[in-house]
């Protein structure tokens, strides 16, 4: 590939972080040995909806809605050919829309804001093989995603403000890619993610397609989560304690990328959820600027 191609096949993915992944946290093209990217970028989401059991809800509880805002920080380094390394630092502000008398008489506050988790991946693409007329790769990823910040998530109904979890995630993933010569290209992957606490364990699966070209990239894609335990919102079960909740989750989305030259390209996204289990009806977008060397 030209040095222009491998500059299109910036990630893109992690761009944007959300209290629950997007999508699956690693994208179907490896840097190459001593190549990587860094990433700033800046994603804004909201809902005024949630999706409880058995049906949807308009209005959030208590702060009737939600807006989460976050500056993210990523860097991917290629260690050889084939394996990968790629760490994640996401600075996030949630904010409610709670009247001041409800405030007062509850005694919460309408945001919460603070360092969220870091999250350490290695990625590794045992093989590939060569189809027609492009290639089939397959890859795997283990990682690691542990609280950094201090915050709270015990603080019951403000707790639906809470920037993340407070658990530390072991994340296992599967993919299979084939991109044509051409730049079309196709993947599908599953996970699993492990949580400490009472953080619910969950499976991770995504489809994803789209074109990697010379002068930008561009993908569709569905993801989805189904949480293995945990209890409903309002029902038999339920504490209060919002980590421990049944969450699930069908996202859909678009990603894109164009470099601008000079290996700095801009990067931008949109994505909303269209069901779910325990989970705001959420949607918004990301834009990034992205170094590649």
């Amino acid at each position: 590939m030209t040095r222009k191609m491998k500059v299109a096949l910036a990630v893109v993915v992690l761009t944007a972080p959300t209290l629950l992944q997007a999508q699956t946290p690693f994208g179907g093209f490896m840097k190459g040995k001593g190549k990587g990217d860094v990433v700033i970028s800046y994603n804004s989401e909201s809902y005024d909806n949630v999706f409880l059991v058995p049906q949807k809800i308009e209005g959030v509880p208590v702060f009737n809605q939600v807006k989460i805002n976050s500056v993210n920080l990523f860097a991917t380094f290629g260690l050889s050919d084939k394996v990968d390394v790629q760490v994640s630092v996401p600075y996030i502000k949630s904010t409610g829309a709670a009247t001041q008398a409800v405030l007062d008489n509850l005694g919460y506050s309408n945001e919460r804001s603070g360092l969220q988790d870091v999250s350490l991946y290695f990625k590794y693409n045992p093989l590939n093989l060569k189809i027609g007329k492009g290639n089939l790769a397959f890859i795997g990823a283990v990682g690691v995603q542990t609280p950094l910040g201090s915050y709270k998530v015990d603080e019951s109904l403000q707790s639906i403000l809470a920037i993340g979890n407070r658990a530390t995630q072991l994340n296992t993933y599967v993919m299979a890619q084939y991109k044509s010569d051409a730049g079309i290209f196709l993947n599908g992957s599953i996970g699993y993610s492990a949580r400490t606490t009472d953080v619910p364990d969950a499976f991770v699966t995504q489809i994803k397609a789209g074109y990697a070209g010379k002068y930008f990239y561009v993908d569709v894609y569905a993801a989805s989560q189904t949480s293995t335990s945990g209890a409903d919102i309002l029902k038999e079960g339920f504490t209060a304690f919002f980590p421990a909740t049944r969450v699930s989750y069908n996202r859909i989305g678009v990603s894109g990328y164009v470099p601008l030259g000079k290996g700095v390209g801009l990067a931008g996204g949109y994505s909303a959820y269209t069901s779910g289990r325990n989970i705001g009806e959420s949607k918004g977008g990301y834009g990034g600027l992205v170094y590649s060397f």
